[in-house]
């Protein structure tokens, strides 16, 4: 019997850095949403065996296989729960790697969530979300797949309700950026936005309400990788582009628009003259079934 999940980018539509903690991570505070389109895993059953394959333009860059997040889902959890059967996973990576839009938490998140049911395990998502912190900060929002705030580490998730429908275009020049060198030339700043209210605007109060925020790393990221700032130029240069800003710790890219329409004009008109650029033109909130994928 075959499963599928889909795998969505999760993108930082802000992101604060509101301290360190003693143990060395961030504090932070994030809005994020999950556009519709991404990687898609297909699980097999296996009596014994535990496998992955790996396919889709992406999949040359995601490494080891050790160090892929769907597979230390898959053995965390077959571990924990000394589990005998196994199973073949086949992961379609259309994400970017190590590009600011969870993509790696997203395989994971759906690893467990495929996991879980074809095991019989009958995991709530909370335990699945408890068990996905090990793995990394993003993938317990990325189990819920729904626009929401995060807190903390990203442990701390609150969805957000009867958000407006946005469409987006996100935009990566093929630059790789290191996290923790981001992070190590951030200086934290004392001024934190008050972080506003996103339940129930109309779109033109969501864009108001994000454009209050930013993202903390962004600067950072232009002066280590400038061409960012240059994406987010002819971003903002399109039609009816009414937000430009870098998602996570980059070097993904986003616009916000009113309509579908616009955005993929707007992709279009960047592909034009930047063919090798990775873009996705598409819309949130997104419904987690295989037509809206």
């Amino acid at each position: 019997m075959k499963r599928v999940a889909y795998a969505p980018p999760k993108v930082n539509l802000f992101l604060h850095v509101t301290g360190k903690r003693p143990d060395g991570y961030h504090s932070l505070e994030s809005l994020v949403c999950f556009p519709r389109g991404g990687d898609e895993l297909t699980l097999t059953e296996d009596e014994s065996q535990l496998q992955l394959f790996e396919t889709g333009p992406y999949a040359a860059q995601t490494g080891c296989q050790s160090r892929n997040l769907v597979m230390q889902a898959a053995d965390l959890l077959k571990r924990k729960y000394s589990v005998s059967n196994g199973a073949r996973l086949l992961l379609q990576k259309n994400l970017p790697v190590a590009s600011g839009i969870g993509g790696g938490s997203a395989d994971a998140a759906a690893a467990l969530l495929l996991l879980n049911e074809a095991w019989g395990l009958n995991l709530s998502k909370e335990t699945l979300g408890e068990i996905g912190l090990t793995l990394g900060a993003d993938v317990p929002v990325c189990l819920l797949q729904q626009t929401a705030m995060m807190r903390g580490i990203g442990e701390q998730i609150t969805p957000v309700a009867n958000g407006p429908a946005c469409a987006i275009l996100l935009v990566n020049p093929g630059i790789s950026i290191s996290t923790p060198d981001i992070f190590k030339a951030l200086t934290l700043s004392d001024n934190t936005p008050d972080c506003p209210r996103f339940e129930n605007l109309d779109f033109e109060q969501f864009i108001e309400a994000l454009d209050a925020c930013r993202n903390d790393l962004q600067p950072v990221a232009v002066d280590l990788a400038p061409d960012i700032q240059t994406v987010l130029n002819k971003i903002n240069d399109t039609e009816g582009c009414r937000l430009a800003r870098m998602s996570g710790s980059g070097a993904t890219c986003f616009g916000l628009y009113k309509t579908v329409p616009e955005a993929e004009k707007a992709r279009a008109e960047l592909l034009d003259s930047n063919p090798a650029w990775w873009t996705l033109a598409s819309h949130f909130p997104s419904l987690d079934h295989p037509d809206d994928q």
